[in-house]
């Protein structure tokens, strides 16, 4: 039987349903109901809400273990995907509770029950910065505890440390690091925000750019990473390198939306982190930048998927098809 934290993610969700189609046996960690409810939408709006009852539900929280460990019973693989993403510098305590002490039970627990492999959904926030400008990041390059971070990148290099532990305390172990990760259903969270705010017309953009994958790239090759001799490695999962301005031109155009597009210089971006700290600390509103953040919202950072490429002779689907699919689906729904 194979146990998913987070099922009720973008990911997760796309995950146990990719699974249940391919006859595996499922289990799956839930906090509350109204959780559950959106992985059934997910499955719903896809035409498999029958398969849906083929997933063992089980109430639980990977931070509390006394819960945590009645899941495990019978399990012979996990995929880690559950975890907290804020950059309200108030959550840093709540993101390493989340992202390391839960990750930690998760491994502890796979070396107790004997799990064959685990593989953990991290992100390229973990990636090092690639020393020559013109050279994409790569999995060779090592994280630099000397540069600026977010919380959210400490923290899950901080849970990546945890799965290498387990890796060297002899479980097998693989590490998936997508960019931005883009998929249906979850239109108020992550980056389905962006075609929720497309479609209401947010003009605004960055100078940024980043990797971006779907969804169903990720479920696919995590799954195929699972089911091959493969142990102690990360792969990057990014099928194209775009900028921000890009992203959000295409998800318009997916919608067929005019829109007049203003950019966000970097001098606005700082302005805006002031208000929202002034707003934060003065109000209590809750922070959604970061110097961190607005750092990474004007860099140019590229990533290379060729490791994963090569070793799995994989091809990535085109953002451009992934953003028309969403696109499809969220009007549809």
């Amino acid at each position: 039987m194979i146990l998913i934290t987070g099922a009720t993610g973008l990911v997760g969700a796309h995950l146990a349903l990719r699974l249940v189609e391919n006859n595996e046996s499922v289990r799956a960690i839930y906090r509350n109901e109204s959780a559950i409810a959106k992985t059934k939408k997910l499955f719903d709006g896809y035409g498999k809400l029958n398969l849906f009852s083929q997933i063992e539900w089980i109430q639980g929280d990977i931070t509390e273990l006394p819960q945590l460990t009645h899941a495990f019973e019978q399990i012979t693989q996990v995929y880690h995907c559950a975890g907290l993403i804020s950059f309200d510098p108030a959550d840093e305590e709540l993101l390493r509770k989340t992202n390391i002490e839960g990750t930690a039970n998760v491994v502890n627990l796979c070396l107790s029950f004997e799990i064959q492999k685990l593989c953990y959904v991290s992100s390229i926030a973990t990636i090092g910065n690639s020393p020559i400008a013109k050279i994409p990041c790569n999995e060779t390059h090592e994280w630099n505890p000397e540069l600026l971070h977010t919380d959210y990148a400490i923290s899950k290099y901080g849970a990546e440390m945890e799965i290498w532990r387990g890796y060297q305390e002899g479980l097998s172990v693989v590490i998936v690091n997508p960019g931005v990760i883009l998929g249906p259903y979850f239109w108020e969270t992550g980056s389905g925000e962006l075609f929720t705010k497309v479609a209401q017309k947010f003009p605004f953009y960055t100078r940024g750019a980043t990797g971006f994958v779907g969804v169903d790239d990720v479920v696919q090759l995590m799954v195929q990473l699972m089911e091959k001799p493969i142990s102690g490695e990360r792969y990057i999962l990014v099928a194209e390198n775009l900028t921000y301005e890009a992203i959000v031109k295409q998800i318009a155009g997916a919608f067929a939306v005019e829109i007049r597009w203003i950019l966000i210089a970097n001098w606005m971006l700082w302005t805006a982190w002031v208000i929202d700290f002034f707003l934060g600390f003065v109000v209590g509103k809750k922070r959604v930048l970061s110097k961190q953040l607005v750092r990474t919202l004007s860099e140019n950072e590229h990533y290379s998927s060729e490791k994963i490429s090569k070793e799995l002779n994989y091809s990535f689907v085109p953002i451009s098809t992934v953003i028309n699919e969403t696109a499809q689906l969220f009007k549809k729904n």
